[in-house]
């Protein structure tokens, strides 16, 4: 008899993880993909679409095609309650669905909520962390450049997408320059990080270095260890009594598992995100496995503002082919696989407008025994072919 199997979430590691089990399995499994949204989104463009570089075309696709042209059946809902006891995920389409595996690649809940002012809707900093959002960072933008004042871009406690705020902040002052603004537009990077390029992995290579003649290169101003405290219309309290004022901001928020998520109180930590084992399972159900962003992933060394691990990209697609692995081998009765998080390689590029770096290495965490990163132009041409291929492949359902 097929198993059914159940994914929540559609995105980078959910793709990943039905599409694989599927191409093995074929018609031993039915797969179901559960998502709020019939779209996916390349996030890491989204560094370009306030400056009018992309739009949503460029960077997005439907899901539904591409599922079903793979033999996966795909659901456009929001998944409102998950009982693992009795197998079951109940949608607000009012239909509840039966499993035998679970997996769990929701992504993530943006926290805005935790510091007074920091939701974009209130107009005082911007974000860039859903399509939506940088089109009014755009926006924003637009009536900046005709106003132009300090600028602000940074990352709050407990935000972990540092690539990101590191690669919009190189973007803006590669556009500040391109308007002749930049005179008059000082910069400050304000990160909960103790010092720069530490990106919550307790730091990369050289890219401590790196950054740090980027920085003096750009006239960016830099305040570490950053303690928000509230966000208003041109200033940034920190909770250290150092107030940063703005004329721009974009801020980096936390994370928190999504609601259905952070309501299984059993199978998650503090902040809502999955505990696992190094299976990918749950640590209570063998059968529930979870990957991507949703995992728990604890911060490799402690910071004297908490700073949490990036999940984002290449390293959920890995994650989630972990999964698929293990999903098909206890379908099949064959042994499972186990790799950690931080033992999974790092391939990363950081966009800088016309430049930027190329990083990679062997471990994603400490020890590495190799971590590379090249500087330069062809570091931004990267970026440019890696999001065609990537967007040209997993329109066609290759992962």
């Amino acid at each position: 008899m097929s198993k059914n199997v159940i994914v929540i979430g559609g995105s980078f590691a959910g793709m990943t993880a039905a599409i694989e089990i599927k191409q093995h399995l074929k018609n031993a499994v039915n797969i179901l993909v559960i998502d709020k949204r019939n779209e996916f989104i390349f996030n890491p463009s989204l560094i370009w679409v306030p400056f009018g570089l992309r739009n949503k075309k460029d960077i997005s696709f439907e899901l539904e095609p591409v599922f079903t042209s793979k033999g996966v059946n795909f659901k456009q809902a929001e998944v409102i309650r998950i009982d693992l006891e009795n197998r079951t995920v109940l949608s607000n389409d009012n239909t509840c669905e039966t499993f035998d595996y679970l997996i769990i690649a929701t992504g993530a809940k943006l926290n805005y909520d935790a510091i007074a002012g920091l939701n974009p809707k209130l107009g005082f900093a911007q974000s860039i962390f859903s399509f939506d959002d940088a089109v009014e960072a755009g926006k924003a933008f637009d009536k900046f450049v005709q106003n132009p004042g300090p600028v602000v871009i940074g990352a709050v406690q407990g935000a972990s997408c540092f690539g990101a705020a590191y690669e919009f902040l190189f973007n803006i002052v590669y556009q500040l320059k391109k308007h002749k603004i930049d005179k008059v537009a000082p910069v400050t990077f304000v990160t909960a990080e103790p010092y720069v390029a530490h990106l919550g992995l307790g730091g990369f290579g050289m890219a401590r270095q790196m950054c740090e003649f980027m920085f003096k290169q750009a006239h960016i101003k830099l305040e570490c260890d950053a303690e928000y405290k509230e966000i208003t219309a041109n200033k940034i309290e920190l909770i250290d009594g150092r107030i940063i004022p703005f004329s721009y901001a974009m801020l980096t928020p936390a994370y928190l598992g999504v609601d259905p998520v952070r309501a299984l109180t059993d199978i998650v930590d503090n902040n809502g995100f999955v505990k696992i084992n190094d299976y990918y399972q749950t640590l209570n159900y063998n059968n529930v496995f979870a990957c991507g962003v949703a995992i728990s992933l604890p911060a490799p060394q402690m910071t004297k503002v908490p700073c949490a691990v990036p999940k984002t990209g290449y390293l959920s697609e890995e994650m989630a082919k972990v999964v698929a692995h293990n999903v098909i081998a206890c379908i099949e009765n064959k042994p499972l696989k186990a790799k950690k998080p931080g033992e999974i390689d790092a391939k990363c590029i950081m966009d800088a407008g016309n430049n930027g770096i190329i990083m990679t290495s062997d471990h994603f965490l400490e020890p590495r025994q190799h971590a590379w990163l090249i500087p330069g132009p062809e570091a931004h041409y990267a970026k440019l072919a890696f999001e065609k291929y990537f967007l040209t492949t997993h329109k066609h359902g290759i992962v």
